[in-house]
């Protein structure tokens, strides 16, 4: 594609990760007068967007939308088909979107103080991080973990970064460093949640957080495993709860690889499991989710989610995650 100021951007939807907050900040770069929203992968599959999303409309981090205007993204559920390539859906196996965005625009926008960033942002988002550099005081790292507090940090966040501000500089932010300071002290009752509630079956990492109002990602969870997990499936949101801003997301899955012990990869695509029942689930093969779905004997149905259906997805996970060796040609630990 030519150079993307042709576009007519005036809006971007990205995620509200550090991952999507800083290819949002590249976007926000080269488009300065646009209005920044951040959006859930589920609430953009469930037309939550719909009625916003337009030719003016670029999306970052997230699945693509029909109606957009510009797509860049980097995870595997969505790569385009050879049915599906259109000129202005950016799709790369980079380590992170933001990397997308910064070979997309580099060529015309001076990203050189976002070198230092791109290359955390690229670590925590392909977990490529080591277990010493999660639990560091590495800023970029507490920048990452801050930005569940609240959209507000993140946009701060997001706005810091496309005005050329240097990390430190976003680090003793007044509501980034409040962000910073509110989740070291939730790390401790983070921790303790998982010590309380973590299962280890088959090497499975599983932890039930639903219902709690709270999230980890999983780093978290696989660092305080240790060797004892190829993977972990964090179990979050609520019943009945929905993508609507003044609730709780809908009751979820969350999977990844223990990248602490597994460097070069996991033994499973977890995508297999992600789309097992959700036909929206997805994301990377050591990093993915999906909606919890209502089954009986086995199958998706159509009624509310209730907590026997949480066990009964769970259940299923583990019988399909016990084939693991049908999958890959991994030596299984």
């Amino acid at each position: 594609m030519g150079w993307p100021s042709s576009l007519g951007i005036r809006k971007i939807l990205t995620d509200s990760d550090l991952d999507g907050v800083l290819c949002g900040a590249i976007l926000l770069r080269a488009y300065p007068n646009s209005q920044v929203v951040f959006g859930h992968p589920g609430a953009l599959k469930g037309g939550e967007f719909d009625d916003w999303i337009d030719s003016s409309t670029a999306i970052c981090d997230l699945p693509h939308h029909q109606n957009c205007g510009l797509s860049i993204d980097h995870h595997m559920s969505n790569k385009p088909t050879t049915d599906e390539v259109e000129p202005n859906r950016i799709w790369d196996s980079s380590p992170s979107a933001a990397r997308v965005a910064a070979k997309l625009y580099g060529g015309v926008l001076d990203l050189s103080d976002l070198k230092d960033a791109l290359h955390w942002t690229d670590k925590l988002d392909s977990g490529e991080i080591t277990e010493d550099e999660y639990l560091s005081n590495e800023p970029m790292v507490w920048i990452g973990r801050c930005l569940g507090v609240s959209d507000e940090v993140a946009m701060r966040v997001l706005s810091l970064f496309s005005e050329g501000h240097s990390i430190a500089e976003v680090e003793r932010d007044p509501i980034v460093s409040d962000a910073i300071l509110t989740r070291k002290s939730e790390s401790k009752s983070l921790a303790k949640v998982i010590e309380d509630r973590i299962e280890i079956v088959d090497r499975m990492a599983i932890v039930r957080m639903h219902g709690l109002g709270m999230r980890s990602n999983g780093y978290a969870v696989t660092s305080h495993a240790g060797d004892e997990c190829d993977a972990c499936m964090i179990i979050h949101g609520s019943l009945g709860g929905s993508f609507d801003a003044m609730g709780d997301y809908p009751v979820s899955a969350s999977f990844y690889t223990n990248s602490f012990l597994h460097r070069s990869g996991g033994i499973f695509d977890l995508t297999n499991l992600a789309n097992r029942f959700d036909e929206d689930g997805g994301g990377h093969r050591d990093a993915c989710g999906c909606r919890i779905i209502p089954l009986e004997r086995g199958l998706p149905v159509e009624r509310p989610v209730t907590q026997n259906d949480i066990e009964e997805n769970i259940k299923q996970w583990l019988v399909q995650w016990g084939t693991r060796s049908v999958y890959n040609d991994d030596v299984l630990m």
